[in-house]
């Protein structure tokens, strides 16, 4: 017979009586409940307030802690597990399990894109891996938006490009702050006519059908990329029972794309303008704008000028959110920034409904861009003939591309739509640099595909590329040299795109990871490439895995010398 004497009775850690009970899971940390507290003063404790309130963590301590998660979960009456998912979702959080060793107290993130990768990232990068002191973290970081300056690296809240290793070192150990650029003021805006249209508007002198017709008439489509009709948009969101919102997607991660942080640097009112004429047109009660975490000076401006039109009257105090991205390029498509804009994770949403049906916290949401609100006004003002009257090679209108690449000249280049990339680095960017030969360009950043140089006399506008498997999108327009492989193109946006997969469905989870090891082998598989390439496209939730193959098969298309 056993001797159940020697049995160790098992006890219930919840339950009382026989020994000492304790509760289960992780316990509020009475330090970090107060640290919590400190940093959220008054501040909402709104679900939607989440990645707001994991920034000021980040911002103050350098990382996330499980104390100060478990404290947040408490204090927003969350549970820990939804607060989990969401900061380990995005790139800008450092979330820390027990074991690990806090982070250095300064991060360099060097953008390894196709532009900086092109102008020297790799070699950035080993020189700051070799020199940096035990306090400074060298990692790589997708895309900043500053291709135009490449090589960028960003350290805190500053950004340094074009940056070398002892410029960036530098800017580390003396911990530099972000300085703004010099813009165009509320004050300045106004005195030059600005918000002369806004005041039209709200005093009825302008009508929103009025509107809508010349918006209609002007052929003005979203500028991000989709290239949806505006007018079309506003009368889709108008036709929906109110109580309406809107949101404005200022997340440009395409990489080659720079072209809001720049409308937003130089002129931010004429944007703010644009975007408060919109709202009042489809009767918005509030607006969030999502702006970008790698444009922090921006944030500075925006937080400075907003109240400024509260105090004007022109905007009701509390009506214009700014709300922060973490680092995620998913955000960027419309859904996956409603997602996150509501303080979760950035998963694309299935389509129907659409957002203008149900879009932010189940209301109909007018979504726009940057650049597509900021010629709202002119184009009211000067009338549809004007904007129309522009063009080239049979497009109509204005678009505004970023150049980066083996040009003279990059930037923001404000031309006619329906330019050619030849013409556009003729009279726009000083011609390709000395020594190179014009190989290729991506028309549209990492989704818009590669096009030769021979084709170099395409016109540039929606709809005029997609026969050659290309994309316009959002007029990010990179120019490679006979120096640049398209088969290292490919793969470099390839990595971008596993990286910045959502993970939401398996055939962009899945099918990035696979490609870029297909890729990384001495011989690539053709075959399976266009047919894992041919999946991606036809079983992807949204554009990223859609369209991440574009590039690769560009290069199968129009450049087998690269092949291996």
């Amino acid at each position: 017979m056993a001797d159940t004497k020697s049995v160790k009775r098992h006890s219930h850690p919840g339950r009382g009586g026989r020994g000492a009970a304790h509760p289960k899971g992780r316990q509020l940390d009475a330090n970090a409940q107060d640290q919590i507290l400190a940093l959220l003063g008054d501040k909402p404790r709104d679900r939607d307030m989440l990645i707001e309130h994991l920034h000021l963590i980040q911002d103050k301590y350098g990382c996330l802690s499980a104390d100060h998660l478990v404290a947040l979960a408490d204090e927003m009456k969350m549970a820990m597990a939804e607060v989990y998912e969401v900061a380990t979702f995005y790139a800008h959080f450092d979330v820390l399990t027990d074991d690990a060793n806090r982070p250095p107290p300064t991060t360099i993130r060097v953008c390894d894109s196709v532009t900086c990768e092109m102008l020297g990232a790799e070699q950035l990068i080993a020189k700051l891996s070799k020199n940096a002191s035990a306090d400074i973290r060298v990692i790589r970081a997708p895309c900043m938006g500053a291709c135009d300056k490449a090589p960028a690296v960003s350290i805190g809240h500053t950004q340094i490009a074009p940056a070398t290793a002892d410029t960036a070192l530098a800017a580390a150990t003396n911990k530099a702050h972000a300085s703004l650029p010099n813009y165009v003021d509320f004050d300045a805006y106004e005195k030059d006519g600005g918000y002369a249209l806004l005041h039209e508007c709200l005093s009825n002198t302008r009508t929103p059908d009025e509107l809508i017709e010349i918006l209609n008439d002007s052929g003005l489509r979203g500028l991000g990329g989709a290239g949806f009709p505006t007018g079309r948009k506003w009368t889709f969101v108008r036709a929906e029972k109110g109580p309406r919102l809107m949101a404005v997607n200022a997340d440009e991660g395409e990489p080659g794309t720079f072209k809001d942080r720049w409308f937003l640097e130089q002129d931010p009112h004429r944007f703010l303008e644009g975007m408060l004429i919109g709202a009042w047109a489809v009767e918005a009660e509030d607006i969030y704008i999502y702006l970008r975490d790698e444009y922090p000076e921006i944030r500075e401006i925006l937080l400075k000028e907003i109240p400024k039109l509260e105090a004007a009257g022109l905007a009701e105090p509390g009506r214009v959110h700014l709300r922060r991205g973490a680092g995620a390029y998913i955000c960027g498509e419309e859904s996956a920034m409603l997602e996150s804009i509501e303080g979760k994770r950035g998963l694309p949403r299935h389509k129907p409904p659409f957002p203008a049906q149900i879009g932010l916290f189940g209301r109909p949401t007018l979504i726009h861009n940057v650049e597509t609100l900021y010629w709202i006004r002119d184009l009211v003002q000067k009338g549809a003939s004007w904007f129309i009257g522009k063009g080239r090679n049979g497009s109509k209108g204005l678009r505004t591309f970023s150049v980066s690449g083996r040009v003279k000249e990059p930037g923001v280049k404000i031309a006619d739509a329906g330019i050619t990339v030849r013409e556009l680095i003729d009279e726009y960017c000083g011609g390709i640099q000395d020594g190179h030969t014009f190989k290729g360009y991506l028309p549209g950043g990492a989704s818009g595909g590669i096009l030769p140089a021979s084709m170099d006399s395409e016109p540039l506008d929606f709809g005029t590329l997609e026969q050659y498997g290309c994309l316009i999108g959002s007029a990010a327009v990179i120019i490679l040299s006979e120096e640049d492989s398209t088969g290292n193109v490919a793969l470099n946006l390839l990595k971008f795109f596993e990286d910045e997969s959502c993970g939401q469905c398996t055939p962009c989870r899945n099918g990035c990871e696979k490609a870029v090891q297909l890729l990384e082998q001495p011989t690539w598989d053709k075959s399976l490439l266009e047919e894992l390439s041919s999946a991606m496209q036809d079983a992807s939730i949204c554009g990223l895995g859609q369209a991440a193959t574009n590039g690769l098969n560009s290069v199968f298309k129009y450049f087998p010398d690269d092949v291996k």
